[in-house]
């Protein structure tokens, strides 16, 4: 789409600098398989506080990687946004089909997570880095504006769904078990 061309170039001509460049390379590498949300869930299932959290968000991303990238990519096998416009140049090397966003999908997975279940000290930071991070894939021109879109929103359903299943089978018997101790 001609919109989605003119805001990639947009951004080529008008944000990227020598400050931003690094970081937005930085998020791909951190993201490029995962990383960066597999050390998330990692993490938290490690924490004994935050372990349910962890498994939440290890479900969501895990779902959302199945959808985007073993099923979406394959069957769409849209181009990367470089081959296909004219003067968009790309900072970083990449081989697979674009739509949707691999890193939008998981970080969005995972990081969602974090924000519907933990306090909102971890959860507005962890929203800010996926939105970052979906942007980070624009500035380095490997992705459509559609692909990130595509990309957070898949994360964004596992992320509620996996917290409403877990709120639902197991919030309720936690509460009961913290009445039953305050007593």
């Amino acid at each position: 789409m001609k919109w989605e061309a003119d805001v990639l170039l947009w951004i080529q001509d008008n944000l990227r600098n020598a400050v931003l460049d690094p970081i937005c390379k930085l998020f791909g590498w951190i993201g490029a398989h995962g990383e960066l949300a597999i050390a998330v869930a990692l993490l938290l299932m490690i924490i004994p506080k935050t372990r349910r959290t962890g498994c939440v968000c290890a479900c969501s991303l895990g779902s959302s990687y199945v959808l985007g990238s073993l099923i979406l990519k394959k069957i769409i096998d849209r181009p990367r946004p470089f081959t296909q416009i004219d003067g968009l140049e790309s900072l970083m090397s990449v081989r697979d089909a674009s739509f949707p966003s691999g890193h939008a999908g998981a970080t969005f997975g995972c990081l969602f997570v974090v924000f519907l279940m933990m306090p909102k000290k971890f959860g507005i930071p962890a929203l800010c880095v996926s939105i970052f991070m979906c942007y980070s894939r624009m500035h380095v021109g490997v992705h459509y504006p559609t692909d990130v879109i595509a990309g957070s929103l898949i994360g964004i359903f596992f992320a509620c769904l996996y917290s409403f299943i877990y709120k639902k089978k197991f919030a309720p018997k936690q509460e009961n078990a913290e009445l039953l101790k305050g007593k």
